[in-house]
């Protein structure tokens, strides 16, 4: 469809008002700078595409929705904190254009969204998970660092202060049925009946006012307090943890032991284990 092609790291179809935004980048749907530039060029004609009245997220593989933000491209960020932001960056920007699209935004996820990945449903109207293969989780504390892409402010606002620390500070994986019993997600379902609901679901809502469909939107939205101060905090935080040592430590020992590759991907819990037995860096090599 014209204006939709060209991307590296997604494919987009649009049927019966619906876009259908499609992950498609192997070996595991890294959450890197191509799929940033991706997302980044194809929210704008989103908003802009009076043929499109909801939008699903989906992805290709069929055990990757997003696997994580790309560790290495955190480590290329500053190594000395900045200054306390006093607008959102980049990344968060994004997820919040994302978040305040005027049109309805679905996330249909049948695989494993980790942190980045995991920021970027959270920054869905909806989530719907598939049964087998879901898993969800927000690792960022195993390797030093804090969730950094809006995690911490959105898993709070859905799941409540308890279970977003349980979360973010325990690191493990929940599946579809846990994920929905906390609101993480609106519902699992039989992998069978995902994509039916999804597609009822985003084509009914795209039949809709768009008008009426936006300002509902909105009107929910002012529910709750302004995201903005809290994504800030996040941010200067985050900016702390990427700038010590020892989370550049575990960065890069995640990367040398095989962190982003398929086969280790898959069974994360483990290497996240091993992470938190890293020793101090500042402590040299005196024996204890």
């Amino acid at each position: 469809m014209k204006g939709y092609e060209g991307f590296e790291t997604l494919r987009v179809q649009v049927v019966n008002r619906v876009a259908w935004v499609t992950i498609d980048h192997p070996p595991v749907n890294l959450f890197d700078l191509a799929m940033f530039l991706d997302l980044a060029r194809l929210v704008p004609l989103l908003e802009a595409d009076d043929g499109v009245g909801a939008v699903v997220f989906r992805s290709a593989d069929r055990d990757f929705f997003v696997a994580h933000a790309d560790v290495a491209w955190i480590l290329q960020l500053p190594a000395e904190k900045p200054p306390r932001p006093t607008e959102p960056g980049p990344f968060v920007a994004l997820m919040e254009r994302l978040r305040k699209l005027p049109k309805a935004t679905i996330g249909m996820v049948d695989g494993i969204a980790r942190g980045g990945g995991s920021e970027l449903l959270m920054s869905l109207d909806m989530r719907f998970a598939g049964r087998t293969r879901t898993r969800l989780a927000q690792p960022e504390v195993a390797l030093g660092i804090i969730p950094g892409g809006s995690g911490t402010q959105r898993l709070a606002r859905l799941v409540g202060r308890g279970r977003a620390l349980e979360i973010v500070l325990g690191c493990g994986d929940l599946d579809a049925d846990e994920a929905a019993a906390i609101g993480w997600v609106n519902r699992a379902l039989a992998d069978d009946d995902l994509l039916p609901f999804v597609t009822a679901l985003a084509e009914r809502i795209a039949s809709m006012s768009p008008e009426a469909v936006r300002l509902a939107k909105l009107a929910v939205d002012a529910a709750g307090p302004d995201p903005v101060p809290g994504l800030l905090e996040e941010q200067d935080l985050f900016n702390a943890t990427v700038a010590s040592a020892d989370a550049r430590a575990r960065m890069q020992r995640f990367l040398d032991m095989g962190g982003q590759t398929r086969e280790v991907e898959l069974g994360l819990g483990s290497l996240m284990a091993e992470l938190g037995q890293f020793p101090d860096p500042k402590a040299g090599d005196v024996d204890p």
